[in-house]
């Protein structure tokens, strides 16, 4: 009896591993053909129309595609400082930046501070749920790798800024200046790059045109990080 039920373990574990196997593998070949495809649409594109469509059946996302040399410079700095200052020399994980959070998060008694870096942050974007568990953590790392080891910087970063959202159903750096500014990617400037940088983290807040007193101060950091932000 207990043979038998070992061998039950075994046969289940291994039918969970190929599954777990195909998925890593499934995962891997998208970002292999992202190498030179656009990307249809994100896992957080997806979740976003949903909602949205819950409310309002006719809605739509606002997102239109640019290659990378039609972004601001001034954009890409921005981002970078604002979101990833060692962007250009980790592998995927600012491991110094963790260690802070960790010491941070464990001093207030509750998760208050994150060290996601650019490639990672593109990893959930894509593919993944906002949900917080180990295991969302876990394929979040997995991906890092896979995108980190498959594209150079300059793609990652590409992807990144033509698929963060930046408002209520906007997305990507072309969507997010005609939305908020009525310019083009290429347009824009240094504050307007900064804005933009600055609500990342909380973008659907913040209404066109509105700034406030948090926004302003983070501006200010932001523009003054640019000049030394490394950018591929």
């Amino acid at each position: 009896m207990l043979g038998v039920a070992w061998k039950a373990f075994c046969y289940a574990l291994g039918i969970v591993a190929v599954g777990v196997l195909a998925v890593q593998l499934w995962f891997f070949a998208q970002v292999l053909w992202w190498r030179n495809h656009q990307p249809d649409t994100s896992a957080f594109m997806d979740r976003r129309i949903e909602q949205l469509r819950a409310k309002n059946p006719n809605a739509k996302l606002a997102h239109q595609w640019v290659p990378y040399a039609r972004i601001s410079a001034q954009f890409k700095r921005a981002v970078v400082a604002a979101e990833d200052a060692k962007f250009m020399d980790h592998e995927g994980f600012d491991w110094q930046a963790i260690s802070k959070a960790i010491e941070k998060n464990e001093r207030k008694g509750k998760v208050v501070s994150g060290a996601s870096t650019i490639s990672q942050q593109l990893a959930k974007n894509l593919f993944l749920s906002g949900e917080r568990s180990w295991i969302r953590k876990g394929q979040e790392a997995v991906i890092t790798w896979m995108l980190e080891s498959a594209l150079d910087k300059r793609r990652i970063l590409e992807l990144y800024l033509n698929y963060a959202e930046l408002g209520e159903g906007v997305f990507g750096a072309e969507a997010a200046a005609r939305h908020h500014f009525g310019t083009s990617a290429a347009g824009l400037g240094p504050s307007q790059a900064a804005y933009l940088a600055a609500i990342l983290p909380s973008p659907r807040r913040y209404a066109r045109g509105h700034t406030t007193a948090y926004i302003s101060g983070r501006m200010e950091t932001i523009l003054a990080r640019m000049p030394a932000a490394q950018i591929p």
